[in-house]
Order: structure tokens, then C-alpha cells, then sequence
């Protein structure tokens, strides 16, 4: 069984990871990391250089999470620590971050910049209360939300969202083979997609909204029988 639990980078939900984990006693447990980003969260202490394009998300997802009692990234240390609770092993499953935030500077048109850096610093100021109403509405209709986005910012979909949900679903894929029973622990928004790539494979899901709710409950295992196409 494979078990897509999805996650919130600002919440406070360490505790209920790490008991999805304990329930599912997996093999595996999978990470929407790059090795780069887990030794940055592991070694919180070492100088690092961020790119400037990095700096706006990560004062506002640093601001939020201090409103929600955490700190960004601390739902993925608890990953690896539920994972060393239960002996399973540990496999980081996202495309190197340096390369694909490159290739997606690159690629995107001044306007799609602008509105992404005036997005940013609109979320500086943001508070709880409003980034509680966006969690709202996203998870009342994530397909639409989703599709909104890939209106207002088509590279940051097609490349932050569709072309990782590609690559990870590959690598749930294989990894897969030897370990049938595995969590797998991804940002929210990459839920449906893999839901749809990995269609052939029985999956299950917990969503954020029933993490921060403290409630276990996931959808039916379900198989599919259309083939994941290959990207």
C-alpha cells in the first residue's frame, strides 16, 4: 500500500505525521526532499547561500509558521524520525532544487516574475487568519485551485507542480517494487496529481485538512488499471 500523506510547510502537524507512520508501520517512508534540503534542515546551523529568488517565500513561510507554533520543514524531520521510530528506511524522492528553480527563473515571461515577487511580498504582511481562508478554499476544491493557478502562473504549475509530480511518481514507482508498503510525505498540492500518475497501484491518502483536524481517516485503497506514462 502506498499512503500519500499530504502536507502544510507552516503548520504545526509533526505529531500527526509521525502517528500516520506509527499506524502504517511502512518499510518506507519517502520525502518531497533533494538531499541538499534535507541536510539544510538537518544542519540548520551551517552558513548557506540562498538565492535572492528564494528569500520573500522563506520569510513568509518562516513568519506563518512562527504563528502556527512551528518552524518550516519540521513536518519532514518528523517524517525521518517516524521513519527511525518504526525501522524503515528513508528515500528523499524530489528533483534537486538548485536545477529545477534555475530552469524555472529561466523560463519564466517578466510578468509571471512580477506577479510571483509581488505575490511574495503580499504574503509578508499576510496574516493567519488569511492564509487559513486560502487553506479553506483550497481544499474545498483543490482541482479548481489548482487549475486557477496554472491560469496565473503556468511555468511555476507546469514546472514546481506537474514536472516533480512526474518525477516522484517515478520514483514511488520503483521503489515500490521492494517495498509495497510505503508513506510517502509531500506537500498537499502535490496530492492529486500523484493520485492520478501512480493509477495502477493501490494508494491511499491523508490529506492536510484531516492531519490538522487529528483525524486518521483516508480515502478507500483503490486500483486502477491505467498505465503511468513515463515524463
Amino acid at each position: 500500500m502506498i499512503t500519500l500523506v499530504g502536507v502544510g510547510h507552516v503548520f504545526a502537524i509533526s505529531e500527526n505525521v509521525k502517528e500516520v507512520i506509527r499506524s502504517r508501520r511502512p518499510a518506507l517512508v519517502c520525502l518531497e526532499l533533494d538531499p541538499a534540503r534535507y541536510h539544510a534542515l538537518t544542519h540548520k546551523e551551517e552558513a548557506r547561500d540562498i538565492p535572492i529568488q528564494y528569500i520573500l517565500l522563506a520569510k513568509f513561510q518562516k513568519r506563518m509558521a512562527s504563528k502556527f507554533g512551528t518552524e518550516v520543514g519540521d513536518e519532514m524531520l518528523a517524517g525521518a524520525e517516524g521513519a527511525r521510530e518504526v525501522g524503515a528506511k528513508l528515500a528523499l524522492i524530489d528533483m534537486d532544487a538548485a536545477t529545477i528553480f534555475g530552469d524555472l527563473w529561466r523560463r519564466m515571461s517578466f510578468t509571471e516574475k512580477v506577479r510571483l515577487m509581488g505575490g511574495a511580498l503580499v504574503g509578508l504582511v499576510s496574516s493567519k487568519k488569511t492564509v487559513e481562508k486560502e487553506i479553506e478554499n483550497y481544499s474545498n476544491d483543490d482541482a479548481k485551485y489548482l487549475e486557477q493557478m496554472g491560469e496565473g502562473f503556468p511555468v511555476i504549475k507546469e514546472v514546481l507542480i506537474d514536472r516533480r509530480n512526474a518525477h516522484m511518481a517515478r520514483q514511488i514507482t520503483a521503489l515500490a517494487v521492494d517495498h509495497p508498503n510505503m508513506v510517502v510525505i509531500v506537500g498537499d498540492g502535490h496530492v492529486p496529481g500523484l493520485v492520478d500518475a501512480l493509477k495502477g497501484q493501490p494508494v491511499e491518502t491523508v490529506r492536510l485538512k484531516q492531519l490538522r483536524e487529528g483525524g486518521m481517516v483516508t480515502t478507500s485503497p483503490t486500483e486502477y488499471t491505467v498505465t503511468y506514462e513515463y515524463r
